[in-house]
């Protein structure tokens, strides 16, 4: 299984950071991109370094404006295009087509290619723009992921909510885990 993962500017970057932890754990090939809002709020919020991070896991970086990189080609076979957080502005820019950086190019290919496409907005509230973009984005065939608490499996920790989200987008790339207890299986 091969994934882009993405992140951007909006809050929320310990989701991706754990996500792309997970995933190369699970053996899986990660490839990551991140806008350059996307690179300080993960500083400011992890204290994590986006480039440092995928160099110290020797996963394959690709800078934002590259898009001679190989997602930017739907001829190069991915299994997804994950964007953990995903800010409002690179949702409207998806939804509306636009492709000016590697992020929404790769997002776009998914769509094109059939290569899911999740995306996990992180805003609060949402006002109609936001809701209709996303409700485009379903109807071509994005999955939108809002990083939701759920409190059946009774979190303690933040790191349980995380993993609980983190869980779900490996749910929807059809990875067995053990991040959260189910439903029918919590005590």
């Amino acid at each position: 299984m091969r994934v882009l993962l993405g992140l951007t500017g909006a809050s929320g970057s310990i989701y991706g950071i754990t996500l792309i932890k997970t995933l190369h754990e699970m053996k899986i090939d990660v490839q990551v991109t991140a806008t350059q809002t996307g690179h300080q709020v993960c500083l400011y919020e992890t204290g994590v370094n986006i480039k440092d991070l995928s160099e110290d896991l020797d996963i394959p970086y690709y800078d934002i404006d590259n898009l001679f990189a190989p997602p930017s080609s739907g001829s190069h076979r991915m299994d997804a295009v994950i964007i953990v957080p995903c800010s409002m502005g690179t949702l409207g820019r998806i939804a509306g087509g636009m492709s000016s950086n590697l992020l929404e190019r790769s997002a776009d290919v998914a769509l094109k290619e059939g290569f899911k496409l999740i995306l996990s907005p992180r805003e609060t509230p949402l006002n109609t723009i936001h809701l209709e973009n996303m409700v485009r984005l379903a109807h071509a065939g994005a999955i939108i992921v809002p990083p939701s608490v759920a409190f059946y499996t009774k979190p303690r920790t933040l790191e349980d909510i995380i993993l609980f989200h983190t869980g779900k987008i490996l749910d929807l790339l059809g990875l067995d885990h053990s991040l959260f207890s189910r439903w029918g299986d919590v005590e």
